[in-house]
């Protein structure tokens, strides 16, 4: 099984290779061929893994080599399958998988995106395949890890690939500042992540999982000093560290401000990114550390709250979105804040539940909106869509099936996932715990409404484009659309899994929660089984909250579109604080952005021009002019000068040579 373990993402690794080196000799068919393969085998063997693990009950801890030891410390390149793991190679696989195929659709006109004048459309559709391939690869070998080092090479490699990814279209300056704004956002999270890793090497003097968790009753009570008379418990500021790094990749507040602006790279990495890798990474990250977690409430408040304000706060602004991807961009930061909520409430297993449910309806809702903006002639604002069900039947069906699941409607995969995760919390003892009730369950409204605003302003109403994109709408390729279908089925089917997963033991041994937590606890034993769940569903404050957003977004834009008009001219601040995302990017372009520009400028000042061309470049010629001047006054031309100059030189030697030399 090793060599199946390691097949994994060396089959992505080797088509992304082919793809990219040898892009121009295979052409596109090529560089399409060898990329769904690999990441098809891949795939295929996540899913023997699974099969392997969760039903055969097998699990595999080991490494491949070591890559390099310093003292007693070993880094190695290793594994750890166990059903954790096995469930998110499935999750990342399948995705990446239909990614794979609709790209094939959506990037085949992609030359039109390039200036004629640039070269950077040459092979660019091979090159995408490569990304992605690669992007799928790193997010394999952060999942499948045993050890840190190997998580912080794939935590470093999907952050990478999307500075790649975001940026792809390298000729518009929006993507540009998109691409680098993810990176140095990013770089911000890692390094707290570094730091947290750093702690662990220094406390257990081990960077493997297993060492490190076997470990951890001994450094329980160990107390560090960070500011003068304060002291903190390790596994606090080892736990706050870690999370730190989440808070960058999975977006959380104050850290998520690049992942709206991850828009400006194509659709299908929006999917990829956005559903399946990158933001599920500090999520994941933080399930497999919860046997550090567990032993600091400290962290754990922090996420509730953390992941309570994005939840909320970030879902308002989505209602205020026009641009399509916008919309479902903000959706996901959303949905992320419900995950993070869950791991602060000690329900791990809810938080991965909806990490995977999620996976399939984020994909779902992101490949529906590509179908729509190629239909649209690459139109995205939704003000200018309207009445497309009819000319876009799957897309419609599809989307209408990832909307649902999204709001949490009954018998969708978001009902079972989101609603556990409310229930959770509200089971939860820690203090910030009935904050973080209030914000997600009010979050569950405005969930509904912005989703079904978007829903109704593209596919209901009246037809708003124009004449001429009228004429050519038609249902995308089905290289398009069959990825839809498949993405739509575990949107609906993947939460009756909620047995095994969250109200099971399919987690037990691999997840850790203490038992002073008791949210987990709470809900084996009050539901039992997804049935049971369901009909619960119509007594949950949850339910009608949903529902109440979603009759609120068809009267408001179907019925009644005044009402929209008068709320905004009534409460134009509320808009505009909405539309500025609370002034976040203009206060790290003013606080940071412009703190670092004053910064170097002031450097420049006193290093550069001061110290540097003031005192050592010109300085240095100004004392050689004054030193020069005052000489010049010595060459006078006159004999008996020189003379007299010599006499002295000579006096001077002689003085010397008779009363100096003896005391040498």
């Amino acid at each position: 099984m090793e060599t199946l373990y390691l097949a994994v993402p060396l089959s992505a690794l080797v088509g992304s290779i082919i793809a990219g080196l040898f892009g121009s000799i295979i052409g596109r068919k090529g560089a399409h061929a060898i990329t769904l393969l690999g990441v098809g085998i891949s795939c295929v063997l996540s899913f023997i893994v699974l099969k392997h693990v969760a039903i055969d009950g097998n699990t595999f801890y080991g490494n491949v080599y070591t890559w390099a030891k310093i003292g007693d410390t070993s880094f190695n390149v290793g594994f750890m399958i166990d059903r954790l793991t096995s469930m998110m190679m499935v999750v990342v696989t399948f995705v990446s998988l239909m990614v794979h195929i609709y790209t094939i659709g959506y990037m085949e006109d992609d030359k039109h995106n390039w200036p004629k004048k640039s070269r950077g459309g040459d092979n660019s559709y091979q090159r995408f395949f490569s990304y992605i391939s690669l992007f799928t690869f790193s997010m394999l070998m952060l999942v499948m890890s045993n050890n840190f080092m190997q998580l912080f090479f794939g935590w470093e490699a999907v952050g990478l690939v999307s500075y790649l990814l975001i940026g792809f279209w390298s000729t518009r300056d929006t993507a540009i500042f998109a691409n680098m704004k993810a990176f140095l956002v990013n770089r911000v999270g890692d390094f707290g992540f570094l730091l947290g890793i750093a702690a662990i090497w220094t406390y257990t003097g081990s960077v493997d999982y297993k060492e490190v968790f076997e470990q951890l009753p001994e450094i329980q009570n160990k107390v560090m000093t960070i500011l003068p008379n304060q002291e903190w418990l390790v596994v606090s500021v080892i736990s706050i560290s870690l999370f730190i790094g989440a808070m960058g990749k999975s977006a959380q507040v104050p850290l998520h401000v690049w992942l709206p602006d991850s828009m400006e790279g194509p659709t299908p990495i929006s999917a990829l990114i956005h559903a399946a890798t990158m933001v599920t990474a500090g999520i994941f990250m933080v399930s497999r550390m919860s046997p550090i977690f567990e032993m600091s409430d400290t962290a754990l408040n922090l996420v509730l709250i953390i992941g309570a304000t994005t939840a909320f706060f970030m879902g308002l602004v989505g209602i205020v979105q026009n641009d399509i991807k916008r919309v479902v961009a903000y959706s996901t930061l959303s949905q992320l804040g419900y995950m993070t909520v869950a791991l602060g409430a000690s329900a791990y297993s809810a938080g991965v539940f909806h990490l995977m449910t999620h996976a399939f309806f984020k994909a779902l809702l992101f490949l529906a909106a590509g179908s729509v903006i190629i239909a649209m002639h690459h139109e995205q604002d939704i003000r200018k869509m309207g009445g497309l069900k009819k000319y876009l039947p799957i897309t419609y069906w599809t989307s209408l099936i990832g909307s649902l699941a999204l709001i949490g409607f009954p018998f969708f995969s978001g009902f079972f996932s989101k609603d556990l995760i409310i229930e959770a919390v509200h089971a939860s003892t820690l203090p910030g715990a009935t904050y973080a009730y209030w914000m997600v369950l009010l979050g569950v409204f405005v969930t509904a409404f912005y989703s079904f605003r978007m829903f109704f302003l593209v596919f209901h109403g009246e037809e708003r484009m124009d004449e001429e994109t009228k004429s050519h709408l038609h249902e995308p390729a089905r290289v398009v659309t069959w990825p839809l279908i498949a993405l739509a089925i575990p949107a609906v089917l993947s939460g009756y899994l909620v047995n095994p997963m969250v109200l099971g033991d399919f987690f037990e041994g691999v997840i850790h929660v203490d038992e002073a937590h008791p949210a987990i606890a709470t809900l084996k034993h009050h539901y039992h089984s997804a049935w049971n769940l369901l009909t619960h569903a119509i007594f949950t404050p949850a339910f009608w909250l949903a529902m109440s957003g979603l009759f609120s977004a068809w009267f408001i834009y179907m019925k009644k579109p005044s009402i929209a008009q008068f709320a905004y001219d009534k409460f134009r601040f509320v808009h505009t604080i909405l539309d500025k995302k609370y002034f976040a990017d203009e206060f790290n372009m003013a606080v940071f952005a412009g703190g670092a520009l004053a910064l170097g400028k002031g450097l420049w000042a006193a290093g550069d021009r001061f110290l540097i061309d003031g005192l050592m470049v010109n300085g240095t010629a100004k004392v050689t002019s004054w030193f020069s001047s005052i000489a010049r006054h010595i060459q006078t031309g006159y004999l008996y000068h020189y003379a007299f100059s010599i006499i002295l030189g000579v006096l001077a030697i002689m003085t010397w040579l008779l009363f100096g030399a003896k005391y040498v």
